[in-house]
């Protein structure tokens, strides 16, 4: 990391921060030639190199009924400059108009005005949090393992629910049922390996996927790290059996893990585990049914031995989903949906061990949706989308569960037995969209969608973090209900040589829930006692433009937008700025196909800075220093851009592909704020100094990958 004074107003500094640090400071040994006293520009073996996502053809973008959807192709473009040389399916995302990164090389994304807590992510039907690894330095997601994927980010279909935000629904792909693969591929930080083929032919295929960092390898090599611990993995299996003409069964299992720790001071661990059957019933051309079982679990533990002070933490959430549903298609011009879904929630917001004290929080709760969904294309040019969701979300006892006055101090404490109903939030959700075609070349949409949100993930900054607190709606707690109305108009050119597109949205949201005014996370164990709801509101234009033929194809998207939240007791009650604020994003990405199997690609990002709390004035008691803060998010870090360049060449051997990627994350240097805090300046009584920690400066990769 490269600190860096600059002249902008300071934030509060998270309570993350310092493990961010330790982060950085093991992933400084992984070159032999970083030097801590010279402050080499290369922090991170950064790489640029293959997955891209791009939605559907051009004639398909017009005639999506769905407003705001991106149904994306996971082959499709493995050209886009990328970072760590890892197809990233998540960091590509943050191309596309309306999709935000939450940091500098981040993972995590921010859709339309939320924050990443609030986009549901969905693996085979399981769902999976926090979705990177090494804190979102790389993607949960092995691109390697996946077959296609549909980012929702206005109008959402009735079969989903749980993500105010957005929905992003991902599949596994299907082993080859008559030929057997293999691959891997070896970058500077990472390993992976694929196989799959039959089990018996045309009757069952399995795909097996591995990856695996091993920058604990370059820290054994090192005299001052070679007791620290910083790898991830992740695995992914898939079984495929066609059971007769009628029936087919997958079973998919995924896990993913990370580990760090600083030798006898700190340890972290954290990761996903999903599973699931899938059995997919085939009554005639016209009726289909799918019933699934799955089972996700995300955990996390940390440990900290420093200062006098031993610190643990553990959460948890825990689903346990019952899922089916049917399509029907009576006619040609219409088509019905239809299911139910019955999910068994475990919460354990916090379990943690502060020197001898010892308390937990932990809950669950019973969630059930039916639903109905419609579509039907009145005409050539008119097509409707239409749905209604019915969902319960159970509070259930076997934990204790309080009353609050006005600051928060618990009035009551209730004990309901184990498998008690404390309470049932019901939500209608409906859901609406058109696609009318003014010309065979130009369409207008629009539509409004309603979505709840049981599960709130509360956080001290705009990151998202794996040791973040987790709670779900209780006696106190209401679920989050978003509504958003949003329109737009799509047009091609002759030969869908390029095709443009403008959507405007949007959304309000009700049950938002923030910190009081002087709570952190650790703070309470009862964490109904930290928070404080109201409503937020976002609003903005995206727009965006594809060259889809010829040698150089690409695309440029912008996003105007703005953030809102106004919560009694925060900010005097006033609205103030989301600290997931930002006004502006710019992406252009260009893709040039070169000769003998050589393909280039830049892309060149701007974005304007996250909002920032900072302090208003300072004082002294007993020698100590505090501050004083006038306003919510009222200043902003400054803006951040970069330009990243790429190089890939391709040749097909006898029995194998070969890939060489080559590739240079910021390219002219720019040092992109991450970290800004705050610091007393001891020269001037009143004074403060800012200081910004760059995460990358210029950063060179190289990627190797052979697949039979």
């Amino acid at each position: 990391m490269i600190p860096t004074d600059i002249d902008c107003k300071s934030t509060d500094m998270p309570h993350h921060i310092c493990f961010k640090h330790w982060l950085a400071l093991l992933l400084l040994c992984l070159s032999a030639t970083t030097d801590l006293t010279a402050q080499n520009d290369v922090v991170r073996e950064d790489t640029l190199e293959e997955l891209t996502v791009m939605s559907r053809s051009a004639q398909r973008r017009l005639e999506e009924v769905q407003v705001g959807v991106e149904k994306i192709d996971i082959g499709t473009m493995a050209k886009a400059p990328s970072i760590f040389g890892e197809r990233d399916i998540l960091k590509n995302l943050q191309l596309l108009p309306g999709v935000k990164s939450e940091s500098e090389a981040s993972s995590g994304y921010q859709v339309r005005g939320g924050t990443s807590a609030q986009n549901l992510i969905l693996l085979d039907g399981a769902t999976v949090y926090n979705a990177g690894h090494l804190m979102g330095l790389f993607s949960t997601f092995y691109d390697g393992a996946l077959n296609n994927a549909s980012l929702y980010k206005g109008t959402v279909p009735a079969v989903f629910g749980g993500g105010t935000s957005s929905v992003f629904d991902i599949s596994t792909r299907v082993g080859d049922m008559r030929q057997y693969h293999f691959g891997g591929s070896v970058g500077l930080l990472s390993a992976s390996v694929t196989a799959e083929g039959p089990i018996q032919t045309d009757r069952s295929s399995f795909l097996f996927t591995a990856r695996r960092s091993y920058l604990d390898l370059f820290l054994k090599m090192t005299k001052d790290y070679r007791n620290n611990t910083l790898n991830f993995y992740d695995t992914n299996l898939q079984f495929s059996f066609r059971l007769s003409q009628r029936d087919r069964l997958s079973l998919t299992f995924f896990r993913g893990r990370d580990n760090m720790g600083v030798e006898d001071l700190m340890d972290m661990n954290w990761g996903n585990t999903t599973a699931n059957a899938g059995w997919l019933h085939t009554f005639d051309d016209k009726h289909h049914a799918y019933t699934q079982l799955t089972f996700s679990h995300f955990g996390s533990d940390v440990g900290i031995d420093m200062l006098d002070i031993y610190y643990t933490m553990k959460g948890f959430i825990r689903h346990l989903t019952l899922h089916h549903d049917q399509r029907w298609m009576p006619t040609q011009r219409m088509t019905l949906k239809y299911g139910f879904e019955s999910t068994y929630l475990q919460l354990q917001s916090a379990e943690w061990d502060i020197n001898l004290l010892h308390q937990r929080e932990k809950r669950d709760a019973w969630s059930n949706a039916v639903w109905l969904h419609h579509e039907w294309k009145v005409a050539n040019h008119l097509e409707l989308s239409s749905g209604l969701r019915l969902h319960l979300h159970s509070v259930l006892g076997g934990a204790p569960y309080y009353h609050l006055d006005d600051a928060g101090n618990i009035t009551q404490t209730e004990h309901p037995g184990s498998g008690h109903i404390v309470k049932t939030y019901t939500h209608l959700e409906p859901r609406f969209s058109a696609n009318w075609q003014i010309t065979p070349r130009q369409s207008i949409k629009i539509g409004y969608s309603r979505m709840t949100q049981d599960i709130h993930a509360i956080r001290g900054s705009s990151m998202s973090m794996p040791f973040d607190r987790y709670t779900m709606s209780s006696n106190l707690l209401k679920p989050e209900v978003a509504d958003q109305v949003a329109a737009g108009w799509a047009g091609i050119t002759p030969g869908s040589d390029y095709d443009f597109s403008a959507e405007a949205y949007f959304k309000t949201i009700h049950n938002v829930y923030d910190y009081r005014d002087g709570k952190s996370f650790y703070s309470e164990i009862e964490i109904e006692r930290l928070l404080l709801g109201g409503r937020g509101r976002a609003y903005g234009l995206e727009l965006c433009a594809h060259k889809n033929k010829g040698k150089l194809t690409g695309w440029a998207s912008y996003t105007l937008s703005w953030s809102e939240n106004k919560i009694a007791g925060i900010n005097n009650g006033d609205w103030y700025t989301a600290s997931n604020d930002r006004r502006h994003d710019f992406c252009i990405i260009g893709i040039l196909e070169g000769r003998r199997g050589w393909e280039f690609s830049a892309m060149w990002r701007y974005n304007t800075g996250q909002a920032l709390t900072a302090p208003s004035s300072k004082y002294e008691v007993n020698g100590r220093t505090y501050y004083y803060y006038a306003e919510r998010n009222g200043y902003r870090a400054p803006a951040s851009h970069r330009l990243d360049l790429s190089a890939t060449h391709t040749k097909r051997l006898r029995h194998a592909t070969r890939i060489w990627s080559f590739g240079i994350y910021n390219a002219y240097n720019r040092y992109n704020p991450y970290v800004i805090r705050f610091i007393n300046d001891e020269d001037k009584p009143s004074g403060t100094t800012t200081q910004l920690t760059a995460m990358f400066g210029i950063v060179p990769s190289i990627t190797f990958a052979l697949k039979y």
